[in-house]
């Protein structure tokens, strides 16, 4: 086991969350520093690097929640939000004000930042970046090398690939 659920809780809404507590050393995450926020173990994988993280700052406060799962090598930070049944993994960063929900997959060396939102059943992978208050859904595809960013709306069945850039 890497963490544990500590004592330290907050509920939003009617989703009591708990503070994570690291049990080993691994990455740059010390034994016994603390992390984000998660409703339950299934929600931050045991292997890997994968981490929720809260800085030592009130505003990093990262949130896992309902189905949501977060594996592998990838990291929520700031004050992001993964919720419903969304999946981040890989070597996938998540940090800023971002929303992560649905049946989103964040996945591969994807980053996603600032204000941005995935949702509904889109997908971003490869190198994709998404940022700025840009915001994907639907059944939505953006991988290769693609950004997303500013005020730019994707949505529908559309697919956003190679190096495309989208303002």
């Amino acid at each position: 086991m890497k963490y544990k659920l500590t004592k330290n809780k907050k509920t939003i809404g009617d989703v009591t969350l708990y503070q994570i507590e690291a049990l080993k050393d691994f990455s740059d995450i010390k034994k016994g520093d603390l992390g984000g926020w998660i409703e339950k173990e299934s929600n931050l994988s045991q292997q890997g690097d994968c981490w929720v993280s809260c800085r030592a700052r009130v505003y990093d406060n990262a949130i896992v929640s309902d189905n949501a799962w977060v594996f592998g090598n990838a990291w929520v930070s700031g004050c992001a939000r993964v919720c419903d049944n969304a999946i981040v993994s890989g070597n996938v960063m998540v940090y800023g004000d971002v929303w992560v929900y649905g049946r989103a997959r964040v996945t591969g060396d994807a980053r996603f930042y600032g204000d941005a939102q995935v949702s509904g059943n889109a997908i971003v992978s490869g190198n994709a970046r998404v940022f700025g208050n840009a915001r994907v859904s639907g059944n939505v595809m953006v991988y290769g090398d693609a950004w997303v960013s500013g005020n730019a709306r994707v949505y529908g069945r559309a697919m956003v690939c190679d190096n495309a850039i989208i303002n």
